[in-house]
């Protein structure tokens, strides 16, 4: 029997099918992070092409939180027309909208911001930092909590389904959670429960302003792959807090930074090399009933069908082929093909202001 196109419900949200277009960041947004016109084909096109839901490229909480040029901003009311635009073009063409929150931190566009600031003061030493930043004070952090609280409302005021928190590829979140980003002595760090703390005070300031019903889930970095940083056997006992926190999914994924563990790989031309975070599932389900959201590599439904049969996910997430071909999911559905036409060349950034995301590369291998 088919699981692919089985519906699937996490928290309130029941899900038409197990496809999760992952969040892509986009680059369609001007220097306000205010959405440019581009974005909404782009979307209308992902929703009309079978996805059972759509998260959306990763949005700055805060002025100071945008990672890289062109990034979709959540941080002030007056975005809102704009976001409630995006979500109700995903609605229009049949799909279902979550918002991924985000503050750079440490990452943060060096070309907007004199200095980055995260958990610790960190320098280029470090294979994960690409310049020098200073510790956050503990007002400063307060004031970031609220910060990922208010972007969460307003993304339900938007109109979007869901919100997806994300802690993982060496974002603000993930800096908190590893032992390499976070070096800090005062309750923020140190200590597994301490390096916790930020995630956890985050969920509780998001989930008292959308409410206890609305969907939450998170996006999780379970291990940082640089030495000294935060170990698998560690991103599964984050995985086994998450639900007392009042999560309603987790998406799985890797990598702080550097290139010992990325979370895109090149090449994924046959089915062995795909779900390369499949011992991450394997893991999480072994210490949490969380519905898991699985990426990583997925190309071939066969693969896909396996995963989802042997219970080691719930959801099967991606990108790439999304952007090689948003109708990718219907043509699963009715057998046009099994297989993604995505050759994994990563040629899919944007290079240059105003294009955007895009494949350049043929749709069939």
């Amino acid at each position: 029997m088919s699981l692919l196109f089985t519906p699937q419900t996490f928290g309130t949200l029941t899900v038409p099918n197990r496809i999760v277009r992952s969040a892509t960041a986009e680059r369609m947004a001007d220097d306000q992070g205010r959405l440019t016109k581009k974005i909404f084909p782009l979307y209308r096109r992902l929703a009309e092409g079978g996805a059972g839901l759509i998260i959306s490229g990763h949005m700055y909480v805060h002025p100071d939180g945008k990672a890289h040029p062109e990034m979709t901003g959540i941080y002030a009311d007056d975005l809102l027309p704009g976001l409630a635009k995006l979500a109700d073009t995903i609605h229009q063409a049949g799909g279902l909208a979550a918002a991924q929150i985000n503050h750079g931190g440490i990452k943060n566009d060096a070309e907007s911001f004199p200095e980055a600031a995260g958990p610790s003061a960190l320098t280029t030493e470090e294979p994960f930092v690409s310049r020098d930043s200073r510790a956050l004070t503990p007002e400063e952090i307060e004031t970031l909590i609220d910060a990922y609280a208010q972007a969460a409302r307003r993304a339900k005021q938007a109109g979007f389904d869901a919100v997806q928190i994300h802690a993982a590829h060496g974002y603000l979140i993930s800096q908190f959670l590893s032992p390499a980003a976070n070096r800090r002595s005062d309750e923020w760090g140190g200590s597994f429960e301490n390096r916790l703390r930020f995630l956890h005070e985050v969920v509780k300031a998001v989930r008292a302003q959308v409410g206890p019903d609305f969907p939450l889930f998170t996006k999780l970095g379970m291990m940082d792959g640089v030495e000294n940083g935060l170990t698998l056997e560690d991103g599964a006992r984050i995985v086994g807090a998450l639900d007392k926190m009042g999560l309603d999914a987790v998406e799985l994924s890797g990598g702080i930074g550097g290139e010992m563990l990325t979370n895109v790989k090149k090449g994924i031309r046959n089915e062995e090399r795909e779900a390369y975070f499949i011992e991450f599932a394997r893991k999480a389900k072994a210490v949490s009933r969380l519905p898991v959201m699985l990426v990583g590599g997925f190309r071939s439904r066969a693969v896909m069908e396996q995963v989802l049969a042997a219970g080691e996910a719930d959801f099967i997430s991606m990108c790439r082929p999304l952007i090689n071909d948003p109708a990718f999911p219907n043509k699963l559905k009715s057998g046009e093909t099994d297989k993604s036409g995505c050759i994994s060349a990563n040629n899919c950034w944007a290079r240059e202001m105003g294009e955007g995301i895009a494949c350049k590369c043929p749709i069939k291998a």
